[in-house]
């Protein structure tokens, strides 16, 4: 592949950069070990509305010492009337607030979208909306230092930026429960175990894995790969009758595309 020199800075402390078919997305506020904002989730949503086809693998990344410790401090002021706060949604009608938190929960939910496959690069720290920012990602590389926690319960919340159903698909019903319900902090080695890391490496080797990883990603055809994720991505929800119907008429388009060539 060959690099593409444009390295963008959005609001939001978010920056990308392109790499043929790769795409990757950096948290850039280290020295808020990459809190978050309405305008990081603003803008990862932008990213989502700028994609092209050509992109297979997008990677996302926090810079610095952790990938993300979660909300910025502000957000948290409840007497707050503006910024995108928790003050400013209890003000709004029930209606509006509701809807004001699903434009939230689009900078994540694109992170599965049909025709790419994302990988988290998880350093250090992943809590409340960085542990959600990461389940939101296909896969997960986690260093051996890495810890991902969901403390909102803990402060009177609740997961809302798409995390409830992705740590169900990933660990169960019961384990879900029981990590939202007390907060906990799962570290590296019992993430891998229970499924929440696809691989566990050094610090010093996480560019190197994640390299590795999407370089493999990339190994096989493009519409094979497409078609194989849509279909793991479905049988979540599907039931047999559905699933098996969805494998039949996928694997038939494969053999006709086979056929008559590119």
């Amino acid at each position: 592949m060959t690099e593409d020199p444009t390295d963008t800075t959005t609001p939001g402390w978010l920056r990308t950069s392109r790499d043929g078919a790769v795409l990757t997305v950096t948290l850039d506020r280290p020295d808020q070990l990459n809190a978050q904002t309405p305008d990081t989730w603003s803008a990862l949503a932008d990213v989502w509305a700028s994609l092209d086809d050509d992109v297979r693998v997008v990677v996302l990344r926090g810079s610095g010492r952790s990938f993300s410790a979660g909300l910025d401090r502000s957000m948290f002021d409840t007497g707050s009337r503006t910024g995108g706060g928790l003050g400013e949604l209890v003000r709004l009608p029930v209606e509006e607030a509701q809807e004001r938190i699903r434009g939230y929960q689009a900078g994540f939910r694109w992170l599965r979208s049909p025709g790419v496959v994302s990988v988290a690069a998880v350093q250090g720290h992943a809590i409340g909306a960085g542990a959600q920012l990461a389940l939101a990602c296909d896969l997960r590389v986690f260093t051996d230092d890495a810890q991902l926690r969901l403390p909102e319960v803990t402060l009177g919340l609740v997961p809302d930026l798409t995390g409830t159903s992705t740590l169900v698909e990933l660990v169960g019903y019961a384990r879900a429960l029981e990590l939202c319900l007390t907060g906990r902090a799962v570290g590296a080695a019992e993430a891998q175990a229970i499924g929440l890391a696809t691989a566990v490496v050094p610090r010093a080797e996480l560019d190197d894995a994640v390299a590795d990883l999407t370089a493999a990603l990339l190994a096989p055809p493009v519409g094979a790969s497409r078609a194989a994720a849509a279909l793991v991505r479905s049988a979540v929800r599907n039931d047999v009758g559905a699933q098996d119907a969805a494998e039949r008429a996928a694997q038939v388009q494969r053999l006709h595309e086979i056929v008559s060539g590119p």
